[in-house]
């Protein structure tokens, strides 16, 4: 086991006893949502994890110790210091660690802690991708290489649709990662069901996502796989509405000069606030269903 890593007893005995286990990031917590909605969203996700079968390992670093698993305590310190807390992608773990300080982590850091313990299911609301005029910033998110080289299966509601979805689906062919539809043939947006563009395949149980992966790592691939699980539709907000929001929060980003890594926090809470908080609750719907999702895969995966 890496010296730099923690793993809490439930989720030790969890995967020493061969049962499954789901990681949980911790962006979404200190830099998602604001507080204490994002304490009481991390909360009932782990209990989501629970009551399909599986056990929740929500990740982050806390004083430079990478964790795979986090206590009550420690989750409501993450959502009370909010920005407070570094939100930790692949470059900044070396700093945080010789720092020993705190970093919440994105879904790159996530997938490497938890290969690192052992853990192969990882819930999460949506990935990073290509921005929008990367072809000019070249801001695309380390959460596209990582799937390219660490096999971890990552469930979501697709790419968060402030990207360009199109070139975040070019990318991630070039890299090799299948990208697969729960249910649907069609990317879904996050927030909305359909994006009109396609998935590399479609599935439509959890014992099948888990024979697909178990395939991916019997074939030695050093990726991971891309799971597109779609907003519930009663959840689903109204395309347009949604496209208006981008828009504006997009302008609004550029007329501030936010760029980088404050880019996807600016924009999310810029739409929350132009929706009236409609986003803010889909996107706690989406996260509840992606945490079902890979809880019953992880299920299926040990049996």
């Amino acid at each position: 086991m890496n010296q730099h890593l923690d793993i809490s007893p439930e989720v030790k005995a969890a995967l020493e006893a061969g049962k499954p286990v789901v990681a949980l990031e911790s962006t979404i917590i200190s830099h998602g949502m604001p507080y204490p909605k994002n304490v009481e969203t991390a909360l009932l996700v782990e209990q989501t994890i629970r009551s399909n079968g599986a056990t929740p390992a929500t990740i982050a670093v806390i004083g430079g110790r990478l964790k795979a698993g986090l206590s009550r305590e420690e989750i409501e310190y993450l959502g009370k210091t909010g920005r407070g807390v570094a939100k930790a992608s692949r470059r900044d773990l070396p700093a945080l660690v010789a720092r020993k300080a705190d970093g919440a982590t994105t879904v790159a850091t996530t997938m490497i802690i938890a290969h690192m313990a052992g853990i192969k299911i990882f819930a999460t609301g949506g990935i990073g991708g290509v921005h929008r005029g990367a072809e000019v910033t070249m801001d695309i998110s380390a959460d596209l290489e990582e799937l390219a080289q660490t096999p971890v299966m990552v469930v979501c509601a697709g790419a968060k649709s402030i990207l360009d979805l199109g070139l975040t689906l070019e990318y991630l062919e070039t890299k090799g990662v299948p990208v697969i539809g729960y249910g649907t043939e069609e990317l879904p947006a996050f927030y909305t069901r359909q994006s009109g563009f396609g998935v590399d395949y479609r599935v439509d149980s959890p014992a099948e996502l888990a024979a697909m992966f178990r395939a991916q790592r019997e074939l030695a691939y050093k990726g991971g796989m891309l799971v597109t699980n779609p907003i519930p539709e009663e959840y689903a907000m109204d395309k347009q509405v949604i496209d208006a929001a981008i828009e504006q929060a997009l302008q609004e980003a550029k007329a501030q000069g936010i760029h980088g890594k404050e880019t996807t926090p600016f924009l999310l809470a810029k739409v929350v606030e132009l929706t009236g908080g409609d986003s803010l609750e889909s996107n706690i719907k989406l996260v509840l269903n992606n945490a079902k999702v890979a809880a019953q895969t992880a299920k299926a995966l040990c049996e």
